[in-house]
């Protein structure tokens, strides 16, 4: 089993898919231990990955990955981005944009839409499920400290989480759990045929996968673990999901606890010996969560906003230009309200806490520091969720967009 994990976490299986998949370091990107000739597509051959192998299981320090970037092993000694060939470039493409459907950007902008044009119950369902899963990934990541694939041999095409750690693959996590989530969830909601929606969830979800593999920041172990946690997760928490959305909705207790407990969670987040996003993500999910479970109870208590016309399950909606149109407006419309609250709360929160904390206001890296990066991200991402979930929808109504 040990020996089958360990090939399972090799960054070398890694670089053989990326190869695989017509991605290739140049020669003059390599370490001079490991080196890989793009222009025969041999495979890689690097003597420091086997021992790093070892080590990486025989012995996690707490600062393993960030050591390992330090040492220089990380971007192959050199500094820069990455130079590499790409012989495929609709996989290239299609990778990326695989990729770009599990950030977190993505969730903000996208979960909200279905709120606005779909089905607020299926919003809110979404967005429980992910703040669950990630925030429980996020946690496994700084405590196992596993590192990401190394490079050389490994192309990393992202760089902004390169010193987070790696397993679980957060991206695999969030994927297979909003997926399939949709799919439970929309078949008392919505009429659709089932299968054709388990494709869909396989297909999208096997994408985000294998673009973390792709873009070499994850190993398959790492992946492998994000969906089988994912999956885990789902099946124990299945039976309670209607108790909890009751709970939610009608619970007097329910806004205090959506608000007290997110915050507690941000700022007991898991110590680092170094600096990572993974806490400032955390953070920005977590009150993303907040703001929509308080926004959730509100709505309901003034009558919701908005509910699928009809029996349930309700037909898809009929794609024509007018509804088209409408809901291209309301999208618009939506993100322009998120994105000017994000921007005015983070503007103000940001100058309140450099004035309490007396941080000079050009001093951006004070924006690390928890006292500071943790209320000034929760107290934006928590003033997003109430925004979308209270106020946008009776905005479109007083437009005649609802």
């Amino acid at each position: 089993m040990r020996n089958l994990l360990a090939y399972l976490h090799d960054s070398e299986l890694v670089a053989r898919f990326q190869r695989r998949c017509g991605l290739f370091l140049v020669d003059g990107a390599h370490h001079d231990r490991g080196k890989t000739h793009a222009s025969s597509g041999t495979s890689v051959h690097t003597d420091v990955s086997h021992e790093h192998l070892r080590v990486r299981w025989e012995k996690q320090d707490k600062n393993s990955n960030f050591k390992h970037k330090e040492n220089g092993y990380a971007d192959g000694g050199r500094s820069g981005p990455p130079q590499y060939e790409v012989r495929n470039w609709l996989l290239h493409f299609l990778f990326l944009i695989s990729a770009g459907l599990g950030h977190e950007i993505f969730y903000i902008t996208c979960l909200p839409c279905i709120h606005w044009n779909l089905d607020p119950f299926l919003c809110r369902r979404l967005v429980n499920i992910w703040v669950m899963v990630m925030y429980i990934g996020q946690v496994m990541k700084d405590m196992l400290k596993l590192p990401r694939p190394y490079s050389p041999p490994v192309v990393k095409l992202e760089t902004r989480v390169d010193a987070e750690y790696g397993l679980p693959s957060t991206h695999a996590m969030a994927a297979t759990a909003i997926s399939f989530t949709v799919l439970l969830s929309a078949t008392s909601r919505i009429q659709f045929q089932f299968e054709v929606g388990l494709l869909i969830a396989v297909t999208v979800s096997s994408l985000v996968c294998l673009s973390r593999l792709y873009t070499g920041m994850h190993s398959v172990l790492d992946v492998i673990c994000g969906v089988l946690i994912s999956a885990v997760l789902l099946f124990l928490t299945y039976p309670y999901w209607e108790a909890f959305d009751r709970f939610q909705l009608t619970s007097p207790i329910a806004p205090v606890v959506g608000l007290l407990l997110p915050l507690f969670l941000s700022y007991t987040y898991p110590e680092l010996d170094h600096y990572s996003t993974t806490r400032g993500d955390t953070t920005t999910i977590l009150g993303v969560g907040a703001g929509c479970c308080v926004g959730y109870w509100v709505d309901e208590q003034l009558g919701p906003a908005f509910v699928p016309r009809g029996a349930l399950p309700v037909p898809l909606p009929t794609l024509t230009a007018n509804g088209l149109a409408s809901g291209a407006a309301r999208s618009l419309l939506g993100a322009v309200a998120l994105v000017g609250t994000r921007q005015v709360v983070k503007t103000l929160s940001l100058q309140v806490l450099y004035s309490w904390y007396r941080v000079p206001k050009n001093d951006d890296s004070a924006r690390r520091r928890r006292e500071i990066e943790v209320p000034y991200k929760f107290a934006t991402y928590t003033s997003v969720g109430l925004v979308n979930s209270i106020f946008v929808n009776r905005v479109f109504i007083l437009l005649g967009l609802l």
